[in-house]
């Protein structure tokens, strides 16, 4: 499925992208991943992994691939995919900065990661950015931005970032938590030289969280490119949740069977459906689940049905307190 809402250095890049949070550091708060990955997560058990399903991405027409400093070395994983093969050219590259990775390769780290949106690790971490990536680097991030984020107000990091962009990298945040549209309305607000900064947001939308939305398409409308993440809700949208819930019945299943494909692939497709998303990414961990998720580029939901599945959106401080509870695998 081609970009809706194609840009300059996007312009290639498919409806579908690939984050690789999942495959680039051994735990994550994603539902399932005992199944999913190998027993012996080493480093090199999870780069074998990473480069599977970026071989199945790039097959499936996938030409987005998402990435961050926090999500252990998935950049690592990815310069080298990128490096084994020299011949592809049409991908485009994001990664994020703001998060450092802390858990050592750890699962059952006390911290993963710990947050700071200052100059200084900004500098740092673009430098450890394009040690691996140079300039195969696309679009650069703010992780997490929220409202109370010193990214917002802090005018010397917005030089910076406008520097970044004069090289010809693009400049965009991701949002997360229940007050993500005050977020991604602060950051449409900001200038460097009477010119908007971000020309990029990503953010957490799905069936069951779509606070956003507003926001989003405001931002789309502005002409930023929308990135979806987390659409699968961190797995709890997927057949293997709801059947561990006894809800094997729910609107969603009733869909999914319907159209012949997994629960996944219609939220998927739910989110894929708003006219003011650009791409929505996939953080799968296996091969058959990259295979489920792309699915969705098949379904075509009817008005009724989508309606019916718009019923299962929940309070954004309840979805994003129950996200907080779930623990790191």
């Amino acid at each position: 499925m081609a970009s809706k809402h194609p840009d300059p250095d996007l312009a290639r890049t498919a409806a579908f992208g690939l984050g690789l949070a999942a495959v680039g550091r051994p735990g994550y708060i994603n539902l399932g991943r005992g199944e999913d990955l190998p027993a012996d997560r080493t480093v090199e058990a999870m780069r074998s992994r990473a480069h599977e399903v970026l071989d199945a991405a790039y097959a499936a027409g996938i030409r987005y691939f998402d990435a961050a400093r926090s999500y252990g070395r998935a950049e690592e994983f990815l310069a080298e995919w990128l490096r084994l093969h020299p011949d592809i050219d049409d991908v485009a590259v994001g990664s994020k900065w703001g998060y450092t990775y802390t858990a050592d390769w750890r699962v059952d780290a006390p911290v993963h990661e710990v947050k700071d949106h200052s100059i200084a690790v900004f500098t740092r971490q673009i430098g450890e950015t394009r040690a691996l990536l140079g300039d195969r680097l696309n679009l650069y991030q703010i992780h997490s931005l929220t409202p109370e984020s010193p990214a917002l107000t802090d005018q010397g990091l917005h030089r910076r970032l406008a520097a970044l962009a004069a090289q010809g990298v693009r400049i965009g945040v991701s949002t997360s938590g229940p007050q993500q549209a005050d977020a991604i309305r602060a950051a449409l607000g900001i200038t460097v030289g009477g010119s908007r900064l971000f020309e990029s947001v990503q953010s957490t939308y799905n069936l069951l969280e779509t606070s956003a939305g507003p926001a989003l398409a405001e931002a789309h409308e502005a002409g930023w490119t929308v990135i979806i993440k987390e659409a699968l809700a961190n797995g709890r949208l997927t057949d293997a949740h709801l059947a561990e819930q006894d809800q094997d019945d729910s609107v969603a299943s009733e869909i999914a069977a319907k159209a012949g494909v997994g629960v996944d692939a219609v939220a998927l497709a739910a989110v894929a459906a708003e006219p003011w998303v650009d791409i929505v990414l996939s953080g799968a961990a296996t091969v058959a689940q990259l295979a489920s998720n792309v699915a969705a580029a098949q379904v075509r939901l009817e008005t009724d049905q989508r309606e019916q599945l718009a019923a299962l959106a929940m309070p954004a401080q309840e979805y994003w307190t129950q996200r907080s509870r779930m623990a790191w695998a």
